[in-house]
């Protein structure tokens, strides 16, 4: 896999890290995904999982890093001050966010997170290379000559940010923090994952569960199949596994998911996938 496309799950969790004995097997931490494109590192989501990644990553000596975020709510940012590349002076960081404008930059963003009384010591403690990119999502960003990401807008409160990865011949779609729309399939999905090779979908909530949580910006992963099966997307995996579901919640919901459409897959810390 060194050579080709993966992605590693170091995070899978929403809204906030569980820890605990019944979160052993498919893992308590918050978003965060690693991204291998040959020798290029692409991180998504700098949840709680950015700090084990972070440790490898600086053990690796991987100083150059692209971080992409879906979006800047909480528990897809909280990792970022333990990130232990960031700390490291030789290290060259680049952040990327594509909801966040015209109202608002990333960097201050970020820094609004890392200041008194919230977080003891500023964005200024990093010693390595940082670089804050703001682009609008529906962009095409060619990140390397050989690495291509393409972007679609999310349904989400305050905005979020799908990504395309493709490399190789092959691609991972990274859909999460959405709501699907009572009208129908969101169109901007569709395009974002046409024949994808994985797709990870936002699966906070079962269909029993989302009318209870309309409006909260997250999906169920019986939508997720739809948006699957309509645009020939190869292997769904859930994601994004909501605070309540423990491992025996998500046992069963894996089994159910796997009958409705075999061969997919519920994220779990860990688990790398290679197309």
């Amino acid at each position: 896999m060194s050579g080709g496309l993966s992605v590693t799950f170091w995070g899978v969790r929403g809204s906030i890290a569980c820890a605990g004995p019944a979160y052993q097997r498919y893992g308590g931490n918050t978003s965060c995904l690693e991204v291998r494109c040959g020798p290029h590192v692409l991180v998504f989501d700098a949840g709680t999982g950015l700090r084990p990644l972070g440790e490898k990553l600086k053990a690796e000596g991987k100083l150059e890093i692209d971080l992409f975020l879906t979006h800047t709510h909480l528990d897809h940012i909280v990792g970022i001050p333990f990130f232990k590349p960031l700390f490291h002076n030789g290290s060259r960081i680049r952040f990327w966010a594509g909801h966040l404008l015209p109202d608002h930059r990333l960097k201050e963003t970020i820094c609004a997170m890392m200041v008194p009384p919230l977080f003891p010591v500023p964005i200024d403690i990093f010693p390595s290379k940082t670089v804050f990119n703001d682009f609008s999502a529906g962009e095409t960003l060619r990140l390397h000559p050989d690495v291509t990401l393409k972007t679609a807008r999310l349904n989400h409160p305050n905005d979020a940010t799908g990504y395309r990865i493709e490399y190789g011949g092959k691609s991972i779609c990274y859909v999460t923090d959405t709501e699907h729309k009572p009208e129908g399939l969101d169109p901007n999905i569709l395009a974002l994952i046409e024949g994808t090779d994985f797709f990870i979908y936002d699966s906070t909530y079962t269909e029993a569960e989302y009318p209870r949580y309309c409006g909260w910006g997250h999906s169920t992963w019986a939508h997720g199949l739809k948006l699957a099966d309509a645009a020939g997307a190869k292997t769904f995996v859930a994601f994004h596994h909501d605070p309540s579901h423990d491992d025996g919640f998500m046992d069963q919901l894996a089994g159910e998911l796997a009958k409705a459409r075999p061969g997919s897959l519920v994220a779990r810390e860990g688990m790398t996938l290679a197309p």
